[in-house]
């Protein structure tokens, strides 16, 4: 491993129903990048960011100004992101679109990754879709990503895979892709700031 400064990687978990899966996701995931000792974890839980559904607005109210003191910075000093989202209707959460709208410049020239879950397609059709968001936002998405087909029956009643082995492997792809391009774009954004 790297003896550069840790990466900080924000974990986010993009679905805020009261009946959802992500955080027991989201937690087996943190759990396994926090062993590397070359990231920094920050899990940022969107159910616990009260962020306005009639933004982004140009001059936010007093109360979006004080929700979004709290999550720019974080979102800011991330290094990359890992998205827990799920799949509805073939598309992605719409309190996670909504949270990447009231943040720009956070996003920019920095990786992504994806951890998805849901039916039989696994969530991958949230996460093509949010590629091509984040790819607007100056983002770089990784290609590997850890998929879930079949959500909450893939695990087990203590909130772990009922195939380590697969889902293991699959995240640790993804994390060595991530810290790769974090490692690279945090050297481009220290020697030219990124301009979009």
């Amino acid at each position: 491993m790297s003896t550069q400064q840790p990466l900080r990687l924000a974990v986010i978990i993009g679905s805020i129903r009261d009946v959802r899966f992500g955080p027991t996701i989201a937690k087996w995931f943190t759990q396994l990048a926090t062993a590397r000792p070359d990231l920094d974890i920050d899990v940022i839980d969107l159910a616990d960011v009260p962020l306005s559904t009639t933004g982004p607005t140009r001059e936010p109210s007093p109360e979006m100004t004080a929700v979004l003191a709290t999550t720019r910075p974080r979102l800011a000093q991330a290094d990359a992101f890992v998205i827990v989202t799920p799949e509805y209707n073939h598309s992605f959460p719409a309190a996670l679109k909504n949270a990447i709208d009231w943040h720009l410049v956070e996003w920019q020239a920095k990786p992504v990754g994806f951890v998805s879950y849901g039916g039989i397609a696994g969530g991958l059709r949230a996460v093509e879709q949010l590629r091509q968001v984040f790819a607007e936002l100056h983002a770089v998405t990784v290609r590997d990503t850890v998929s879930f087909h079949g959500g909450a029956a893939t695990f087990d009643d203590d909130g772990h895979p009922k195939d380590p082995e697969g889902c293991e492997s699959a995240a640790k792809a993804l994390l060595d892709q991530l810290t790769w391009w974090a490692h690279a774009l945090r050297q481009a954004r220290t020697q030219h700031p990124y301009g979009a």
